[in-house]
């Protein structure tokens, strides 16, 4: 545990533990609410979300960059566009629209589908589910388990303006 304390800054130790604080107030309070109301109100509000919402957030946050390039500058090829159903893009704000976040990021996310639309032409495929991207990604991580070298090469449409490979080198 020793170990641990290298984590986080010396400095910044007593504001961690003053946040973990706030956080076990603050969910003591929630089920001392529930009890005392008896309700499952508090709880689903107040906890539930973290408990029923963070496997969609693994879920969709691993398709972003998983088993693609690194250290490259064109977003093209170390993220991934994932055409997702209506209720996966409202949960995720489309942030399934990877590449074109990384490329104009001060485009709002609900603007997002649209500047897709207007740029697909010069990006690799997007793929057209999720399942899609995670049967790309997953034979991808388990290569990279015996070749740490290895990734995903996303092929760029003959309409995309070419990367450059020396700018890999950057």
């Amino acid at each position: 545990q020793e170990h641990e304390l290298s984590f986080v800054p010396e400095p910044e130790q007593g504001k961690a533990v003053a946040a973990a604080r706030v956080h076990v107030v603050i969910y003591a309070a929630t089920i001392v609410a529930a009890i005392v109301l008896g309700s499952w109100l508090p709880l689903i509000l107040i906890g539930g979300p973290r408990a029923y919402g963070c496997w969609h957030m693994l879920m969709t946050g691993l398709l972003q960059h998983g088993g693609l390039a690194d250290n490259v500058t064109d977003h093209r090829l170390n993220s991934r566009t994932v055409l997702m159903n209506p209720v996966s893009r409202f949960i995720y704000w489309n942030m399934n629209y990877h590449v074109e976040h990384h490329m104009f990021p001060m485009v709002p996310f609900h603007a997002l589908p649209q500047l897709h639309a207007l740029i697909k032409h010069d990006l690799p495929a997007a793929n057209p589910s999720i399942w899609d991207g995670y049967a790309e990604m997953i034979p991808a991580f388990l290569r990279q388990l015996r070749n740490e070298d290895y990734y995903v090469r996303r092929e760029l449409p003959p309409t995309a303006k070419p990367y450059r490979e020396d700018l890999r080198e950057i």
